[in-house]
């Protein structure tokens, strides 16, 4: 088949997987069609219009801009099937009934295009029985896809194929939903709930039924399940109460009505906790009711307690001992938690038992190889480690035996033995289901290689698991100079790239150094700079812990020259004669946001949270993010036909004053943290791929640094009317006094100071005002508290 474009989709069901599926393709910027059955009353297309409206008060939201609701196009079975003849791609997403599935099959079949594939979003129902609704021509053309919600977070997408899907179909739709959509996809079999349902949701019942066996709370199970144990913060019941109590036990029945002793030998743990029961009777499903395992009453948390059926007071934590042992590496760490003598280490070690034991036995009926099944555990739930991955790193053989002796001794789940490719052939030789040529697939007996789609070129460092021994970005390419704060290499020899290691890749004296070392480097020897990191994180900003003791020694004037250094090389960055690109990924702030906004252009992932975030311990930002502030403010509004300038550096003050952080790249290009001419990258592993593909694009077309320009300012008229307003907010109560005042140094910064409005001011000028006001807070015993208190706690401090 010729390159499949998806210029247009649609999303059949308006249903809170439907809905969000809609705001993530507005997110990625593909034209979206949202369907469902026609309202009784009012406008037909009533019920699309009320779960677009819901979409603006999702937590967490589901667009990157609210007001992005209105890019959903609306329609109704009834009045609109047409508009599918324009869809390249349909995605089904109504509810999991298959009857109601395979009915509107039918009545969509004649308005499918004739080059369309189509997908059904479903939990677990079997693809191919799904596809026999379907015309001849359309069968080939058809598949499962399953988003995990929400859409726009969870990283996984299961794609299912039928004995009849066409593989270049499958495989068109792997590089949209990979490169477009931004996500991991894993390809599974038609079996039920495939397998991150499959496997998780055993392992979310195997954990209820040790819960009860050991005899624990809730909160305790959730605090020892949750981040110690790697995975989701929220555990296992609030896991539970958020994915919803009804959305639970329905994939459960799945497995139920889809499975029997003789096609699962763990089927009778397959049935439904008691207290799962029982909350269902109450109509307590969990976040979406207020109440399931948990229910807040305004401050206070409280958990279900069964024999009561009432909510009692929760908060226990788990024994510090065994958060101790989940720090020890893999092969001590099981070993201390099997023959622990407390019933939490002893239920550790069963739910890590259950879900090897598990994983292994299923392993050739459900998944192609190992390292899918980690994958959707890691991609799908929050895990830090699939359970292939923890089992090997601690020593494959050995933790074998110890599942084994555990099946044979009845303490495990049920009777049967580990297949025996764990203990015999290629796997026990290499020590586990992972290798550098690939993981393990039972059916063909091989260690089986990804696969080598075209899209996948452009992840230089793509998500790998442990035992494949990967190339790592840490060590990659030519390195031309490392040292304890940044890495400068190349992957190619045409960009360089500029790698901060610092923890959460804090700006200090190091760092500025380095920059500074890169930007020569790169204007002398190479066509561009990209700073990019490998990780989650592009920076947090400033380091406070080697500031304080310049601070301590030289005073103010000190500090002062520090910040001088930092600004001339985020003016280095900004004038340089190669473009300079920040790859963001997550958190860019403070210190972090300023070196980005100073970068000729920025590559940022979908998911990177970016904001000027000092008043937070009671500073200004002090290394150009107010100039920033300022110099956008007048660029915008020459080119308007307003005089003003205040209009413009409304929303710029306001983001710093109040901190604001974008909630993602959307929303930090709202900000004006981004410009239009940036660029949003979906798919996180692709980051560096196009931010390096910039880099040489531009320098191909001859790239040539901004002219250094004098610009108008507010002046002390502008600074009298935000201080007006801030009175207000002081005097209403709204923020503190200290507040007031570091809000008003921002005003007098951005404003250009004690000057007429329209008088031009350069970069440096207003770089002099910012550290005068970074350096006056320094010594105001508030702002030594908010510092001391962020650096001993992690919280900001409101005084």
């Amino acid at each position: 088949m010729s390159r499949f474009q998806v210029r247009k989709v649609a999303v059949l069901g308006a249903g809170v997987m439907g809905a969000q599926i809609a705001a993530h393709l507005v997110n990625v910027r593909v034209p979206v069609v949202l369907f469902d059955l026609p309202a009784k009353e009012g406008p037909k297309n009533g019920i699309v219009s009320r779960a677009i409206e819901g979409l603006k008060k999702l937590k967490p939201a589901p667009l990157g801009v609210a007001a992005d609701a209105a890019l959903i196009e609306q329609a109704n079975y009834e009045e609109n099937l047409e508009q599918l003849r324009s869809c390249d791609l349909i995605i089904e997403a109504i509810a999991e009934r298959m009857d109601w599935k395979l009915d509107l099959y039918k009545k969509i079949g004649p308005f499918i295009a004739p080059h369309a594939i189509v997908a059904s979003n479903t939990s677990g129902l079997s693809i191919t029985k799904l596809s026999e609704a379907l015309p001849e021509e359309i069968k080939p053309r058809f598949c499962g896809i399953h988003f995990f919600n929400p859409p726009r977070y969870m990283a996984l997408v299961e794609l299912i194929n039928t004995p009849t899907t066409a593989p270049a179909y499958l495989d068109a739709l792997e590089v949209f939903v990979t490169s477009t959509l931004g996500k991991g996809v894993v390809r599974a079999k038609d079996t039920p709930n495939f397998i991150a349902n499959r496997v998780g949701v055993a392992g979310m019942l195997a954990t209820m039924k040790e819960t009860e066996n050991f005899g624990l709370s809730f909160d305790v199970v959730d605090d020892l399940t949750g981040k110690k144990l790697g995975r989701a913060s929220s555990g296992t019941y609030r896991t539970a109460d958020v994915v919803g109590l009804d959305t639970m036990t329905h994939v459960i029945k799945t497995l139920q009505d889809t499975l029997n002793a003789q096609t699962d030998p763990f089927y009778e743990s397959f049935a439904t906790p008691e207290v799962l029961k029982k909350l269902l009777e109450l109509g307590n499903l969990g976040q979406k009711t207020k109440a399931g395992f948990f229910k807040k009453v305004g401050r206070d948390v409280l958990r279900f307690d069964l024999s009561s059926a009432e909510y009692v007071p929760a908060g226990q934590k788990a024994d510090e001992v065994y958060a101790r042992m989940l720090k020890k590496p893999a092969t001590e760490r099981l070993k201390l938690l099997r023959s622990s003598d407390g019933p939490q280490g002893q239920f550790l070690w069963a739910i890590l038992r259950n879900a090897f034991h598990y994983a292994a036995v299923h392993l050739e009926s459900i998944a192609d190889n190992a390292r899918d099944v980690d994958f959707c555990m890691r991609w799908g739930f929050g895990m830090k480690q699939g359970p292939f991955e923890l089992w090997q790193e601690a020593g494959w053989l050995e933790v074998a035996k110890m599942v084994q002796e555990d099946i044979d001794a009845g303490k495990a789940l049920c009777k049967a033995p580990l297949p025996d490719w764990v203990f015999n052939g290629p796997v026990a030789d290499a020590g586990g289901v992972h290798t550098a040529q690939g993981s393990w697939n039972p059916g063909k007996r091989i260690f089986e290689a990804p696969r080598n789609l075209p899209v996948y070129a452009r992840q230089h460092f793509p998500e790998s698991v442990f035992g494949a021994n990967a190339p790592s970005a840490t060590t990659a390419g030519k390195t031309l100079h490392e040292d304890e704060a940044i890495r400068l290499w190349t992957l190619d020899d045409t960009v360089l790239i500029a790698s901060i290691k610092t923890k959460m890749h804090a700006i200090g004296a190091g760092v500025v150094e380095g920059l500074d070392q890169a930007i020569d480097m790169a204007e002398k020897d190479y066509e561009g700079l990209v700073i990019w990191s490998p990780d989650d994180l592009f920076s947090a900003g400033a380091d406070l812990q080697s500031m304080l003791p310049v601070f301590m020694v030289g005073g103010a004037k000190a500090i002062d020259g520090a910040e001088a250094e930092m600004q001339r090389v985020m003016l280095k960055l900004r004038y340089a004669n190669v473009p300079t690109i920040a790859a963001i990924r997550g958190l860019a702030l403070g210190g972090g946001c300023e070196m980005a906004v100073y970068a000729s252009k920025r590559v940022a992932a979908m998911e990177s949270y970016i904001g000027l975030v000092e008043v937070g311990v009671g500073l200004v930002p002090g290394a150009g993010g107010l100039t920033y502030i300022a110099r956008r403010a007048a660029e915008n509004a020459a080119s308007s036909t307003g005089k003003d300038i205040l209009p413009f550096l409304t929303e710029g003050f306001t983001a710093a004053a109040m901190a604001k952080v974008g909630t993602g790249a959307l929303d930090s290009r709202k900000l004006g943290f981004l410009l239009e001419s940036d660029v949003i990258v979906p798919h996180k592993d692709e980051l560096l791929f196009i931010a390096i593909s910039e880099a040489r694009a531009m320098f191909s077309a001859g790239y040539r640094a901004p002219l250094k320009r004098s610009f108008a300012v507010a002046g002390r008229s502008g600074i009298a009317t935000i201080k007006g307003q801030l009175v207000n907010m002081r005097d209403g109560g709204f923020v503190s006094a200290h507040d007031f005042h570091i809000a008003s140094l921002i005003a007098e910064v951005v404003c250009g100071g004690e000057v007429d409005a329209g008088s031009l001011v350069t970069e440096e000028y207003l770089m002099m005002l910012e550290r005068k006001a970074f350096c006056s807070l320094l010594t105001h015993p508030k702002t030594q508290e908010r510092i001391m208190g962020m650096m001993s706690t992690g919280k900001p401090v409101r005084n």
